[in-house]
Order: C-alpha cells, then sequence, then structure tokens
C-alpha cells in the first residue's frame, strides 16, 4: 500500500477538505503519524500535546515582540499540524476513544480562547489604540466563530446528502450514550465518563439554543442531484473555513500585519460567508420536497 494511497485513505471527500489542510497540515500530520505509529504514543497523547501548543501560543503572543509574534506562530503552526495527527493515528490503528474526540473538541476552543487572549495582553501592533485593538479582535473572534459555523454545517449537511448518511449530531449523540453505559460500571474510567457527562450537559444546552440540528436534513435530494448543485459552492465556502483563518492569523502576525488580518476577517471572509449563505439558500430552494418536522 503506498504512502499516497493512506494518505488518500485519511481524508474525507476532497470537496469539502479546506486547501491548506489538503496540501499542507495534513501531509505533515501524517508523515508525523507514520514517524510515531511504531511508539506507544495515543491519540489522546497527540490531542493534549496539541492544546499544550496552543496555550504554549498563546502565552508567547502575550510577549508582544516581533520574535514573539514569529515565535508564537510557529508554536501555532504546530498546534494545528499535531490536531491533524491525533484522528489520522486513531484511524490507523484504531484506537481511537469517545471522550478522545470530545477533548479534541475542546482542544479547538481552549486554543482560541489562549490566542486571542495572548494578542489582547501582548497588543503587537500599536499602530491601533488599544480599545481599538480590543474591539477588532473581539470582532475577529465572532467572526472566526460565525464562518466556522457556517462552514460546519454546510460541510456536514453536504456529507449527509451525499454520502445518504442520517445526521451526525443524532449519531454521535446516541454513540456516546452507548459508550457511557458500557464503561459507566469500570473504575479506571472516571476520567472518561467526567468527560462524557459533561459533553451531554454541552448537547442539552445546544438543543436549546439551535431550532435544527447541525446536519439535519431540511428536504429530500437526489445524492447525485444535490452533489452537482452544491459543490462548486461547498468548494468555495471551505476556503474562509477554521484553518483559512488560522492560517490568515499566523502568517499576518509572523509579519506584524495585523491590519491585513483584520481587513482579510472582518472584511472579505465575511463578504464570502454573506455571499455564500444566500446562494446556498436559493439552492435549497430549487429543492421543492420539503420534509415536515
Amino acid at each position: 500500500m503506498s504512502l499516497l494511497y493512506e494518505y488518500r485513505k485519511s481524508l474525507k471527500m476532497v470537496e469539502v477538505e479546506e486547501f491548506f489542510d489538503l496540501f499542507f497540515y495534513r501531509p505533515l500530520a501524517f508523515i508525523l503519524v507514520k514517524i510515531i505509529y511504531p511508539t506507544t504514543i495515543t491519540p489522546n497523547q497527540l490531542t493534549i500535546t496539541a492544546i499544550l501548543f496552543g496555550i504554549a501560543a498563546g502565552c508567547v503572543y502575550a510577549a508582544g515582540t516581533p520574535l514573539a509574534l514569529v515565535a508564537g506562530s510557529l508554536l501555532f503552526m504546530g498546534y494545528n499540524i499535531i490536531d491533524c495527527s491525533d484522528g489520522q493515528l486513531a484511524r490507523l490503528k484504531k484506537n481511537g476513544t469517545y471522550a478522545g474526540r470530545i477533548i479534541d473538541g475542546i482542544g479547538d476552543y481552549i486554543t482560541a480562547i489562549a490566542v486571542f487572549i495572548g494578542l489582547a495582553i501582548g497588543h503587537p501592533d500599536h499602530d491601533f489604540s488599544p480599545n481599538r485593538w480590543y474591539i477588532l479582535l473581539v470582532a475577529a473572534a465572532i467572526s472566526n466563530m460565525i464562518q466556522s459555523i457556517l462552514v460546519d454545517y454546510y460541510r456536514n449537511r453536504f456529507l449527509n446528502y451525499v454520502l445518504e448518511r442520517d445526521s451526525t449530531f443524532e449519531e454521535d449523540l446516541d454513540a456516546f450514550k452507548q459508550e457511557y453505559q458500557a464503561i459507566k460500571d469500570q473504575k479506571n474510567k472516571r476520567m472518561d465518563k467526567w468527560i462524557i457527562g459533561a459533553y451531554f450537559k454541552y448537547s442539552a444546552l445546544q438543543d436549546k439554543i439551535i431550532t435544527k440540528k447541525k446536519g439535519e436534513k431540511l428536504f429530500k435530494a437526489d445524492p447525485q442531484e444535490y452533489y452537482k448543485k452544491n459543490k462548486i459552492a461547498i468548494r468555495l465556502l471551505v476556503t474562509i473555513g477554521p484553518t483559512a483563518q488560522v492560517t490568515v492569523l499566523m502568517v499576518c502576525a509572523a509579519i506584524s500585519r495585523f491590519d491585513i488580518y483584520f481587513w482579510l476577517i472582518l472584511v472579505v471572509f465575511n463578504s464570502i460567508a454573506a455571499i455564500l449563505w444566500l446562494v446556498q439558500n436559493n439552492i435549497d430552494k430549487s429543492f421543492t420536497t420539503n420534509v415536515q418536522p
């Protein structure tokens, strides 16, 4: 089995893969996985390592010096590479855990918070007054969150329709419930039980806030027809996904050009998100057979 074949098997559909993931982060992560595969390193250990890299990036950014910005960006890049590797290792070794999947998701939030707090403390671009700097950072963080939610929603829905699968939200929740029942009486699984229990509370809160679950099908559509109508839109939408956001921040921080970062995230990325949201709504209207709730 060739390395290229193994790498391709580790990917989702190419249409929903982000550009920087496909051609930079995931290939490097795959090399890392092949190196550590013979060792006893687990996916969960990689996840924790990635989180430590993300926290370290935020701490270094807090120094605010040109050298700190470069070092912080390198740590941030390390976080993204390792963050891609844990899932690849779990798939190859078939030793992933449900708790590990939750920790992986939490790690993204922890890293984002650490990085933005670090940048807020460091205030590395003194062309902006402190108040203006904080306002722009908060606006960028909110924009990143909205853009990521939009990309995640339409990417999951694209996969659901094209692959003819049920809602991943419901499938995941059922799988976590089964796992919790399986380990609830095992004393050596206390941490896993606590993590999965916390996920149930988060899911309950999410269910109250979100009217429609992520990935839920809203209408009936032939998989081939859905793919044909949505393939260009989804390819454009993933260009503003989380990896693109991270890469823009990482590069702009390394070259001390936060004016470019704010312009791209607040103007360009938000404009693309708004336009593609309207495009997706128009495409949805072309499918006339709706599923009644």
